[in-house]
């Protein structure tokens, strides 16, 4: 296929899904390893110090969140479905890392597709949350919202703004509120959205 045909073929949100799976598959294979050796080697030691506990604890948190990162940022199909339990499990290995707490109520098998629409909200939700917090995803009356709570919740309602097409620089941090109406309107869904004096919700 000539390249002019493969460059329109792939508009900007293809190529960047193409770009996470890339580094996120290319990533797990090395954290992997990480992990395997390290295990090898408290099982040679009479001891565990603290080194070695943080070693784990820093290659837990890497491998939780890349596995997380490809789903929100990889790229998705119509075909492919992601069961609860997976879904659940990838969400239990960021919630042991730090303190957000990530609840996913709903059950059944989903298409990638809306997964990873729940997974760059939790992500927007996520800068609510600079001291921790609680975020749960549901069903509400067929639409899903995804809910972010905490006592000390802190929201910049400009950069939401974007989830309603408005233009703003943002940075490499804040990128999924680039994505995220992007990929709402490629699955023909609408969003909504507000932030609370203690978090904020978005639905589709």
């Amino acid at each position: 296929m000539p390249f002019e045909t493969v460059e329109a073929s792939l508009n900007e949100t293809d190529l960047t899904a193409l770009l996470g799976s890339r580094l996120c598959h290319d990533l797990i294979s090395p954290i992997g390893a990480i992990a395997n050796g390290l295990e090898l080697l408290t099982m040679s030691c009479a001891t565990q110090g603290p080194e070695i506990e943080l070693i784990e604890q820093s290659v837990a948190a890497a491998n939780a969140r890349v596995k997380f990162f490809r789903v929100a940022f990889g790229q998705s199909s119509e075909q492919q479905q992601l069961g609860q339990p997976e879904i659940a499990s990838l969400l239990a290995g960021i919630s042991a890392q730090g303190r957000l707490r990530l609840h996913w109520e709903i059950s059944g098998d989903h298409a990638r597709g809306l997964v990873k629409l729940a997974f760059l909200s939790i992500l927007c939700l996520e800068t609510v949350l600079p001291y921790g917090g609680t975020i749960t995803v549901r069903d509400c009356g067929g639409r899903w919202e995804i809910g972010a709570q905490s006592e000390k919740a802190r929201g910049d309602a400009r950069l939401f703004s974007t989830l309603d097409g408005a233009h703003i620089d943002v940075t490499p941090a804040q990128v999924q509120f680039a994505l995220l109406p992007r990929l709402a309107a490629r699955l023909g869904l609408g969003l909504d959205w507000a932030l609370t004096e203690t978090g904020g919700v978005i639905r589709f």
